[in-house]
């Protein structure tokens, strides 16, 4: 779900970046669209969604909400409504912890080759 920090940053992503990004499928990317009003990603005039890092960072929210946190949509709609700072954080939290995560699996990949 996090970004690889060595990829290079691109100013749109597609809406099948996006989900292979969060694993999730393109279906609910768009049912969330309808869902979370803040949430409107940029379409080219051929119609094709054009996601930015702040769209992303909403999703990802979204996603720790609902999918993490185990949010009914109505409840994460209100949360986001009522928190909008804190959501904001919370999305720093979960990279955080996802950061940490990485380094400790490598830490006992490490371990496990000294032992």
């Amino acid at each position: 779900m996090a970004l690889n920090p060595n990829k290079k940053v691109k100013l749109y992503y597609s809406i099948k970046e996006v989900a292979e990004m969060m694993g999730i499928n393109e279906s609910t990317l768009r049912f969330w669209e309808k869902e979370f009003p803040h949430l409107k990603p940029k379409t080219a005039g051929n119609g094709i969604r054009q996601y930015t890092e702040k769209d992303i960072e909403q999703l990802r929210v979204i996603y720790s909400l609902i999918k993490v946190r185990g949010f009914k949509i109505a409840a994460a709609r209100k949360y986001l409504n009522e928190n909008r700072s804190g959501a904001d954080k919370s999305s720093e939290v979960l990279d955080t912890l996802i950061s940490v995560r990485d380094q400790l699996v490598t830490l006992k990949k490490m371990i496990d080759t000294l032992v």
